[in-house]
């Protein structure tokens, strides 16, 4: 286990090594975890890795004490028991409103029509809270994969998503008509152990700010 005595959820993906960075700097060795992609339990390290998407269940079950994972996952599980304890600054990104670029823009048409339109998301939470929030009706598909592809194919008008750099939606004949959210990692933890092992959760906490 680390010193600080914690187990700490670890996303694999675009996060994996600015946390993993972030967990070297305060004292956690984690050359285990960079020489091995497919284990997933690191004992002696006191972490976890999973989908970034998991990280919030596995936190709020207190299977772990402490993880990282983005914003974007926080807004689309709001009901997640968890602490949401600090910003880390890395890993931004934009939920995005998109649609074929050249094309009318949807979102526009159906406001001033009062008409509905179909969107295509793996975010359905913050898709439907958003797009009730600005008056637009909506029918919210539920893509798992690559949800690019619902508006060139014409199954939808348009497409809720999260963008680094914009690069896939252009290479694909999008435009961001509306951005939603801007998303960066956040440190979240259980709600008992931010509680019964408040000292080593505000040690870890204040040692990867100042890292």
């Amino acid at each position: 286990m680390n010193r600080f005595g914690l187990r700490i959820a670890v996303p694999r993906g675009v996060m994996l090594t600015p946390t993993l960075d972030a967990l070297d700097r305060v004292g956690i060795d984690t050359s285990e975890v960079r020489a091995n992609d497919r284990k997933l339990l690191f004992e002696d390290a006191g972490i976890v890795t999973m989908r970034p998407s998991d990280v919030a269940t596995y936190v709020e079950s207190g299977a772990a004490d402490v993880g990282v994972t983005g914003k974007d996952v926080l807004m689309e599980q709001h009901t997640r028991d968890v602490v949401e304890l600090a910003d880390l600054g890395y890993g931004p990104c934009r939920m995005v409103l998109a649609s074929i670029a050249g094309d009318p823009d949807p979102a526009e048409v159906a406001l001033r029509r009062l008409g509905v339109m179909r969107v295509a998301t793996k975010y359905v939470a913050i898709a439907t809270r958003y797009l009730e929030a600005t008056g637009r009706q909506a029918e919210i598909v539920e893509v798992k994969g690559s949800v690019e592809l619902a508006p060139l194919t014409g199954m939808v008008d348009a497409i809720v998503d999260l963008t680094a750099t914009g690069t896939t939606l252009r290479e694909n004949g999008l435009v961001v008509r509306e951005e939603i959210a801007t998303s960066t990692a956040r440190l979240i933890a259980n709600p008992a152990a931010h509680r019964l092992k408040a000292a080593a959760v505000d040690e870890l906490r204040e040692a990867v700010l100042a890292g």
